[in-house]
Parts: C-alpha cells; structure tokens; sequence
C-alpha cells in the first residue's frame, strides 16, 4: 500500500488533464448589408459635405480663437474691474453700515428693550401676578369644595326623586302608544297594502311584461336595421378610401420614405465626417500658421534681443551707465559735502555776530526746590534709616 500523498502531477499523469470549462460562444450578428443606392449616394454628399464645411469650420476655430484671445486680455480684465467696482460701490459700504451702524444700533436697543420692557416685565409676573394668580388659585377651590358639597347633597337626592316620577310617567305613555299603534297597524294593513298588493299582482305587473316586451321587439328592429346601414358604409368607405390610401403608401409613400430616410442618414452622417475632417483640416492649417507666424516674426525678434540687444544693452550698461551713476553719485556726495559745510559757516557766523552784539549769554544756576531727590540704589556702606545714613 502506498502511504504517500499523490501529487497532481501524478494525479494528472494517471487520470488525464483537468478540462477547462468550455467559454461561451458569443453570436454576433451580421451586420446589415449596403446597397448600390446608399454606397451611389455616400461619396458624392461626402464630397460635397466636406467641401461646404471646411470653411464654415476654418471660420468657426478663427472665432474659437479670438474669443478665447479677447477673453483672456479684454473681458476677464474688465470683469475684475467691474467686479472691483461693483464691491467698493455697493459691497463694502453697506458690510460697513451693517458693521458699525446697524449691529451697534440694534444692541443698544436690545439692551433697552431688556431695561425698559423685559425687566419690568419680569418684576410684575413674579412680585403682582403670580401672589394675585395664587390667591385665585386658593379661591377657586374653596368655591370648588362648596359646589361639591351641594352637588352631592342637595342636587344629587332632587334628580333621583325626577328620574323615578319619570320613569313611571314614560311607562304609562309606552303603554298607551302600543296600543295605539296596534290599531292603526291593523287599519294600514286592510285598508291600504292588502289592496295595493292585489292590484300589483293582478293588474300593474301583466301590463308592465306587455309593455316590457313590446319595446324589446321595437329595439331588435331598430338594432337590426342599424348594422345593416353600418355594414354597408363601412365596405363603402373601405373601398373608396382604405383600400386605395393603404395602397399609395404600400406602393409609393413607404419607398419614398426609406429614400429619403437614406439620403438623410447619409447628409446627416457626411455632414459629421467633413466636421471632423475639417477639424483636423483647420488644426493643421491652424499650426502653419502659428509656425509660421513663429519662424518669419517671433524667432527674428527673439534672436534680435538676444543676439544683438541684450549685448549692446550690457555694454551701455557697463561703459556709459555706471559710470555716468557712480559720476552722480559722487557730484552728489561732493555737493553735500560742500552744502553742509556751508551751513556750518553760516551757523558760526551767526553766532559770532549775535555774541559780539549781545555779549556772553549768562549761566543759569541750579535752582534748590527743596524737593526729595530720586531713591539712590543700596551698597554696602550706605543705610536706608535715618539714624545710619551718612
């Protein structure tokens, strides 16, 4: 006996391989074949088509364009500007009335209200109408103890006296009024339904079976003659009408129709290939033309600047420029120099002149106010008390 475990590739040797399962086939349908008429029609509308789009699509992507170019530099500008405007005209001077206006006006008036209405209010609730509200409260039910006690002892025995009179009075009339109605129960019923019944029996309900049967009769007639009239107007509108219009539109309408539904799907069809191919048409013109634009304007410039401007502007810059600014600024430095100087003379000079006429000014003393002086800092040689201060 073998103990081992079989392998699957052993297992596989001995059985056989797994079978996948079998995927599912998958139907297509075929599809639909062209005739001669549609494959006739196609390339000339095509032609056609792709013919009278082509410029509506160039002129269509020249306006993509510009409207693109005058958004972006005109109408996105202007809007932000409005937008700004419309802000600092309308936005931000009613946010500042809310702001610092309104919101202040309606918390001092809140704050009054709650003075003048609130507090008042709650001062007359809780000091006047509660004790008031209690003071009732305590009335009513004194009043309520002593409804009671009449209720049940005065009212309650008096109903109970009138219901038991009552009762006996109302067995009396139920007496009386059987009888009553008895006799004249007796009365309707000879009098009145004995004789109704046989009349109904006898006479009412032969007359009205004659009756009855008569009209059905007259409308088996009626109905008879009527399909007759509706047989004959309906084959002769089927005829003269049905036949020959279903006729026209087996044999003419239905024809033209799938035609014209062709020649339809066709232009419609067409119509999107020259859209698209004129998309493609416009885009590559589109990029000739930029490239273009690019090779004969833009790289001329471009190679200008950088080859001839950008070097002659360094070189203006570091043999005319600089030195013509550190020239300023030194002429700036000198005229400084010299106008302080000046000023300087002429201050002295002043001065001179005023000493000479008016004499030395005189130095003023140091007036003794008699007053303490700031708190000195604590050494160690020093005392705050007035008995070791030096």
């Amino acid at each position: 006996m073998d103990l081992e475990k079989p392998t699957r590739e052993g297992f596989e040797a001995r059985v056989g391989p797994r079978k996948q399962p079998a995927e599912p086939l998958v139907r297509r349908e075929p599809e639909a074949p062209e005739g001669c008429l549609v494959v006739a029609i196609r390339i000339p509308v095509r032609i056609i088509a792709l013919v009278l789009i082509v410029p509506v699509r160039m002129a269509w992507d020249a306006c993509v364009v510009a409207g693109r170019f005058l958004n972006d530099v005109l109408f996105r500008p202007l809007g932000r500007a409005l937008l700004w405007l419309g802000r600092a005209l309308f936005v931000w001077p009613f946010v500042g009335l809310w702001r610092y206006v309104v919101v202040p006006v309606a918390k001092a008036l809140g704050w009054l209200g709650d003075v003048l209405v609130v507090v008042p209010l709650v001062w007359l609730y809780r000091w006047v109408l509660t004790p008031v509200g209690r003071a009732l409260a305590w009335a009513a039910g004194g009043l309520g103890a002593a409804l009671g006690w009449v209720y049940a002892r005065v009212l309650t025995p008096v109903g109970r006296g009138l219901s038991w009179v009552l009762k006996g009075a109302g067995a009396l009339l139920a007496a009386v009024g059987t009888g009553v109605f008895t006799a004249l129960a007796w009365l309707a019923r000879y009098l009145l339904v004995v004789p109704a019944v046989w009349s109904w029996t006898w006479v009412f309900a032969p007359v009205g079976r004659a009756v009855v049967w008569c009209g059905k009769g007259l409308v088996w007639s009626v109905r008879v003659i009527v399909t007759g009239i509706g047989t004959v107007l309906h084959w002769i509108v089927r005829v003269l009408f049905v036949l020959p219009a279903l006729a026209v539109w087996r044999e003419v309408l239905a024809p033209a129709g799938r035609v014209l539904a062709v020649i339809g799907r066709e232009v419609c069809d067409a119509l999107g290939h020259a859209w698209r191919v004129a998309g493609r048409v416009s885009l590559a013109v589109g990029r000739f033309l930029g490239a273009l634009l690019r090779w004969v304007f833009v790289e001329p410039v471009r190679w200008v600047y950088r080859a001839v401007l950008t070097p002659v502007g360094h070189l203006v810059r570091d043999a005319v420029l600089r030195p013509v600014a550190e020239a300023a600024r030194s002429v700036g430095r000198a005229t400084r120099q010299v106008l302080s100087s000046a000023r300087e003379s002429v201050r002295q000079a002043r001065a001179d002149f005023r000493r000479m006429l008016l004499g030395e000014p005189g130095r003023s003393r140091p007036a003794d106010r008699r007053e303490p002086s700031g708190r000195e800092a604590r050494t160690l040689g020093s005392s705050t008390t007035a008995l070791t201060k030096d």
